[in-house]
């Protein structure tokens, strides 16, 4: 498991300030690892801070590289490249919090509590940015083209039958 990386996310947003840096995937949580086909790679990430107009605080974190996963389909460990960028807005109040989430269904927000896991952060990011279930494109594509199944048309014995008929 990797190191936490702690952070007060409201200072960190009021104060412009910017992480970046790479984390090995063998680091990464248990939760992240069971949907992978193994532990090889790196990802890179960079955390920046910012607050609006209207004085709301913002994390943007962005998460790049590559992961291997297996493929749905043909059970065959494949690559899956993770591009996942997110904006997070911070909220001091739960009354908050819960208006403006209801309000814009959208919004990617949470509770700005005195240290925030960034690496917690990441391993989220990736979970909620890797497929349900992931296929190769063009996964037995092959295959399906070369069996071509003739279904039996149901009303081809009524043809016949009534061919019988007229005789």
């Amino acid at each position: 498991m990797s190191e936490p990386i702690l952070i007060d996310p409201l200072a960190f947003a009021r104060e412009g300030l910017t992480l970046s840096g790479d984390v090995a995937v063998a680091t990464l949580d248990g939760r992240v690892l069971e949907a992978l086909a193994d532990t090889n790679g790196t990802l890179r990430y960079a955390l920046s801070g910012s607050v609006d107009k209207l004085r709301r605080h913002h994390l943007t974190l962005s998460v790049d590289g590559e992961v291997t996963v297996t493929c749905q389909r043909c059970l065959v460990p494949m690559v899956q490249v993770l591009q996942l960028s997110s904006a997070i807005t911070l909220f001091s109040d739960e009354e908050k919090l819960a208006e403006a989430v209801e309000a814009d269904e959208e919004l990617d927000a949470i509770m700005a509590e005195p240290e925030l896991d960034v690496m917690a952060l990441i391993e989220d990011e990736i979970i909620m940015g890797l497929p349900v279930s992931p296929k190769h494109e063009a996964c037995g594509q092959d295959v399906l083209d070369s069996v071509k199944v003739e279904k039996p048309n149901p009303f081809a014995v009524l043809a016949t039958l009534k061919k019988n008929q007229a005789r």
